[in-house]
């Protein structure tokens, strides 16, 4: 690698508005983040997946697919 070419790298703590800390590795010293995997409905289960169930039961319909 050439010196004095990369950025200096820092363990890093991630913030996010749920109140959630961890550590990683970047290039900045302090992230904050509005969403993760504490708090985003896909990881908790709140996900809701009867909507989505509703629209392709009906695009299913509409075009006969699996309709036997």
């Amino acid at each position: 690698m050439r010196e004095g070419i990369h950025p200096n790298y820092y363990q890093t703590t991630v913030t996010c508005n749920c109140g959630n800390t961890f550590v990683t590795g970047s290039t900045k010293k302090e992230i904050h983040v509005e969403i993760c995997s504490k708090c985003h409905p896909f990881y908790t289960g709140q996900q809701k997946t009867a909507a989505a169930r509703g629209r392709i039961d009906k695009f299913n319909k509409k075009y006969g697919i699996g309709a036997k």
